[in-house]
């Protein structure tokens, strides 16, 4: 264990001394969006009340929920009228009676980009068949484990290694690394959740391909980038939710998280010099653990009008979702663009959960 430790110190600090570390605002913000049509329907609001796989990204805790052998979450939804593509693959499965593991998978990116350096051929013709394409995508490897306390019934904790890939095309690459701690506790209806994101801060080194893009900056007088190493700072989550039993085989629950940042002001309902809290909050409703209604909101950001004066808006979520026998597939009507300014997206998520034992 303290090799390991050691191992880690030595990375840390190759990553600083070989590369200029920066902490923008919103690094690796793909990591940002969520996953499962069921959390975008809350608003977000999920991490106490999250089951299955895509716990391993929403609270690596809950993974201790997992009550079948093994389970499959899989995502696809669209940005900007299916210009970009966010796809997501989750899976989990029990190592014994106390300990669960996932894998997460998150790709986003936009495809068939037209490169066109070369649109013009050696006479100075236009020669469109000269067009290539390009992708520029991000990509989140993920690797979770969770374990039941024996010290007191109804906690549990978990944790998160992720490996971050970002590449455009030839032109640049970047590789990062993180983690996440999470803790999770269940008394009787009422379930309470921290989550610490990005708790070591999350690094991520580009490295750019200077040959490619060195004629064409200077013919443009652009600044040729250099290789930078972006540094995402910590984030909490606090959630807690509620589940009442109602008659007629209904059932309500109620969950609200505080997410909180620690980079300076953001547009968000809580604003200080050093933090920000974002709210969210979700209902679902639910008939015999078989059919779910869902509603949501979040994203509360104040809006200027063109006259100065300024005002408060939201967004609002809704969705539905139904399970039966091995599997589950959930609806949300949602904004994507985490903006109250940007089209509404569908996004499925189907489930399978399944008990290798049957």
């Amino acid at each position: 264990m303290q090799k390991l430790l050691y191992i880690f110190l030595f990375l840390i600090l190759s990553f600083e001394l070989s590369a200029q570390v920066s902490k923008p605002k919103y690094a690796n913000e793909f990591l940002a969006i969520g996953v499962g049509a069921r959390a975008f329907a809350l608003g977000g609001a999920t991490v106490a009340s999250v089951e299955g796989a895509s716990a391993g990204y929403w609270n690596p805790a809950k993974l201790t929920s997992l009550e079948t052998d093994y389970s499959l979450d899989l995502m696809r939804a669209e940005y900007f009228a299916g210009i970009a593509a966010y796809d997501y693959a989750g899976f989990a499965t029990s190592i014994d009676e106390d300990s669960k593991m996932g894998f997460s998978l998150i790709r986003f990116g936009v495809d068939d980009i037209p490169d066109t350096r070369y649109l013009y051929d050696a006479n100075g013709a236009l020669n469109y068949d000269n067009i290539r394409f390009f992708s520029a995508a991000d990509y989140a490897f993920q690797f979770s484990y969770a374990r039941n306390l024996k010290f007191l019934d109804g906690l549990s904790f978990g944790a998160n290694a992720k490996i971050i890939h970002r590449t455009v095309g030839e032109f640049a690459k970047a590789w990062g690394f993180g983690f996440d701690l999470g803790a999770a506790y269940k008394w009787k209806n009422l379930d309470v959740a921290l989550v610490a994101r990005d708790v070591t801060g999350t690094f991520t080194t580009w490295y750019h391909n200077i040959s490619l893009i060195e004629d064409i900056y200077t013919q443009t007088n652009n600044e040729i980038p250099e290789n930078t190493t972006e540094m995402a700072v910590p984030r909490l989550v606090l959630g807690t939710a509620y589940t009442q039993p109602l008659p007629y085989k209904f059932s309500i629950m109620a969950e609200v998280n505080f997410d909180a940042t620690f980079d300076g002001e953001r547009n968000t309902y809580i604003s200080e010099d050093k933090f920000s809290i974002d709210p969210r909050a979700g209902i679902e409703i639910g008939y015999d653990n078989m059919a779910f209604l869902r509603f949501g909101g979040n994203n509360l950001q104040k809006i200027k009008n063109f006259n100065g004066t300024e005002r408060w808006n939201g967004q609002a979520n809704i969705g539905v979702g139904f399970k039966y026998k091995v599997l589950q597939i959930d609806y949300a009507f949602t904004d994507l663009g985490n903006s109250s300014e940007s089209l509404y997206s569908h996004v499925f998520t189907m489930i399978f959960n399944w008990n290798a034992k049957k």
